[in-house]
């Protein structure tokens, strides 16, 4: 297989960048976080200017965690400007490279496969990433950094640990770059895919670095890990086979759709209730939306951390494939009413509609009412139409307006955060 360059782009503290260029201020000297102070010190930063990593603050560190000598600036969370500074900034990465070879993975990251781009604009990979990180800076005021590699990991860890140290913000690793520098880095959580937990049970049988995992018995490691052995193995000596047109060309057996919300404040059995069937309702009307039925869904109730105890966790199945919310929400709520134990409160819930297929594959069962599911089904289809034409509060059900719901808040919300708009 021919050699492959890669580039990993990654935007610095990209949030409280944003926040920062919208202020003409520079968040190398700026201390800036950006967080939402109505809820509570115990907040989560989204992100923080790395004039306040250069002070020892964590990224994600709660509001309270912040020694009381920093001062600093407050940003509430701007979703929708966020989302659409990534929007310009891929414009720009499409100045440079065809989306065929551009991989998005995440708001403030992509994978590049230049490979055929070099020759083109008779730039090294280097002079290529410097030539992209530049022009965002100079469009857009946000600072980059890049990773360069002849695979897909080996330009994720360039980008992760090596460009740090970099005087450009830029590093480069090869297979052989990558073991003589990288074999004894320490610890091994700086690297790609390796988690807290992974590394506290290699560190139970000596392992500490990339070396050591190269040397080790492969037996023990796929004792240890499984299947998951081998991604370790790979990554220790720097291989990854997979390619930006291996994700392109992939398609998943099966789809879900889901969704989750962490609630503000601990919610009692019955209150809880009411957060699943408005959750419930609104994902009857992303599949109506989509063209989507599901024929089962999966409920997952987390209760109050203080109470330690373990999550509740189920399964409805339905009688047919479906989206009408006339079927699934009462599925639903007796599948609470079931798993969740009403003598604790709760503090995060989510759902997921399994293995979601066309709905032009569907039948009607005969133990159903066609002509009322019909009649269903088009009083969806119109409130998704107004939703669209003015917006999501446009209309609402009236448990979206009983004291404990958040849809009508929600529905301001990207992300669980506020939109900015």
């Amino acid at each position: 297989m021919n050699s492959r360059i890669y580039l990993c782009i990654d935007l610095k503290s990209f949030y409280a960048s944003v926040e920062c260029a919208k202020l003409g201020l520079d968040p190398m000297t700026t201390n800036l976080v950006v967080a939402d102070l109505e809820r509570s010190e115990k907040t989560i930063c989204l992100a923080i200017t790395p004039a306040m990593k250069a002070l020892g603050i964590k990224n994600r560190c709660r509001i309270f965690e912040i020694p009381k000598s920093v001062k600093y600036i407050a940003a509430p969370p701007r979703m929708q400007l966020y989302i659409d500074y990534a929007a310009e900034i891929y414009s720009i990465y499409l100045k440079y490279v065809s989306k065929e070879d551009i991989h998005v993975y995440s708001i403030d990251e992509v994978f590049m496969d230049v490979t055929d781009y070099l020759t083109l604009y008779q730039l090294t990979a280097s002079e290529l990433g410097q030539k992209i990180i530049d022009d965002i800076y100079h469009t857009l005021s946000i600072r980059a950094t890049c990773g360069i590699g002849t695979n897909l990991y080996l330009a994720k860890v360039a980008l992760d640990i090596t460009a740090k140290h970099s005087p450009n913000f830029i590093g480069e690793l090869t297979e052989k770059t990558y073991c003589e520098s990288l074999w004894n880095h320490k610890p091994l959580t700086d690297f790609w895919r390796v988690g807290v937990g992974t590394a506290s049970r290699l560190a139970g049988v000596g392992i500490f670095t990339m070396k050591d995992i190269a040397n080790t018995d492969e037996n023990l490691l796929y004792h240890l890990f499984g299947v998951d052995a081998e991604l370790l193995i790979d990554h220790a000596y720097g291989r990854e086979p997979v390619t930006i047109a291996d994700i392109k060309s992939y398609k998943s057996q099966t789809n879900c759709l889901s969704s989750g919300q962490v609630l503000s404040r601990s919610y009692q059995f019955e209150e809880g209730i009411l957060i699943v069937k408005e959750m419930m309702d609104l994902l009857c009307l992303d599949m109506v939306d989509k063209n989507l039925v599901t024929k089962s869904v999966t409920l997952h109730v987390g209760y109050d951390n203080r109470l330690n105890l373990p999550s509740a966790h189920g399964t409805a199945t339905l009688n047919e494939e479906t989206n009408a919310d006339i079927l699934i929400i009462p599925a639903i709520t007796q599948l609470y009413r079931r798993i969740v134990n009403p003598a604790y409160a709760i503090r995060r819930v989510t759902i997921t509609c399994n293995n979601v297929i066309p709905e032009e594959y569907h039948q009607y069962s005969l133990l159903v009412d066609a002509e009322e599911l019909e009649k269903n089904r088009k009083v969806q289809k119109a409130v998704i139409s107004i939703k669209n034409k003015f917006g999501k509060n446009a209309i609402l059900k009236g448990m979206n307006l009983e004291e404990h719901g958040t849809t009508r808040e929600r529905n301001h919300q990207i992300g669980g955060h506020k939109s900015g708009i």
